[in-house]
């Protein structure tokens, strides 16, 4: 059974997840993290539901094995298609967490928004998950959503803060589908690392939802509530990636401010 000094196991298809596990180490400097980034199968949006979870299960063996306390689907894709099958392969060998229900809880708690909408992957946004769950609990609230499936290899391959990514966002977000909303959901954990740019797009005059902070505070409560904090004053980083791409690297070490050690590792031999 695990205890408050084992460490969070984190997982995505590439460097997304890097938002969510930065936000955690703000939050929670005295966790350690292992985390993985499958590199060798991103992005998860254009794959099918059945190639997700045989991933995600793959990848959970490999956490486990680190004995983690947490395991975090850090991933949108992955936690639309794949978040019930791991739940129930996982058992109680470790909390499973993923990054949708967070998001979908604290939007409805801060209940001041009429037309919310939310860009993802394909597989994010064709699961439907965001409005389903959205409606369910708010029937009133009207959800527009749009598949933007080039933002993450943009990201991957490091176009960002230029004129490229800058076109590909515009050509997106100008689109009828996710016009006249007043709420932005970044429904891909890559998608806060453009978060400015967005904003921007909307002149800063619509509420953007990253769910990077909000993943983080949830797991923190988690960790209250179950007293399972790691009390030391600073938590050691593990970083693996089922195949080397420098783009992770660099963005890696940008949000932890400090040299990582890629570790290279294939799960699928």
């Amino acid at each position: 059974m695990y205890n408050s000094s084992n460490p969070i196991g984190i997982f995505d298809s590439g460097v997304g997840g890097l938002t969510v596990a930065n936000a955690i180490r703000y939050i929670l400097p005295g966790e350690d993290m292992i985390y993985f980034g499958d590199t060798a199968h991103l992005p998860y949006g254009d794959k099918s539901a059945e190639s997700i979870i045989y991933y995600s299960k793959n990848i959970a063996d490999f956490l486990l094995s680190q004995n983690v306390k947490i395991l975090l689907i850090a991933c949108n894709s992955a936690s639309a298609s794949a978040y019930d099958e791991i739940v129930e392969y996982v058992g109680n060998r470790a909390k499973v967490i993923n990054v949708i229900d967070p998001v979908i809880e604290h939007i409805i708690q801060n209940n001041h928004l009429s037309t919310i909408g939310v860009i993802g992957t394909k597989r994010t946004i064709e699961s439907k998950t965001y409005a389903e769950k959205l409606n369910i609990l708010n029937e009133t609230l009207k959800v527009k959503s749009l598949a933007t499936p080039l933002f993450v290899p943009m990201i991957e391959e490091g176009f960002i803060y230029d004129d490229i990514s800058n076109a590909i966002i515009r050509s997106y977000l100008s689109k009828e589908e996710i016009s006249n909303i007043d709420g932005l959901v970044l429904a891909c954990t890559h998608y806060p690392i453009i978060k400015n740019q967005i904003s921007k797009f909307y002149n800063f005059e619509v509420e953007i939802v990253d769910s990077s902070r909000i993943v983080a505070n949830y797991v923190n409560k988690y960790l209250v509530e179950n007293n399972l904090i790691n009390s030391q004053q600073k938590g050691k980083y593990q970083f693996f990636v089922s195949d080397y791409t420098k783009t992770f690297e660099q963005i890696a070490e940008m949000f932890f401010e400090q040299k990582i050690q890629l570790q290279k590792m294939n799960l699928w031999k």
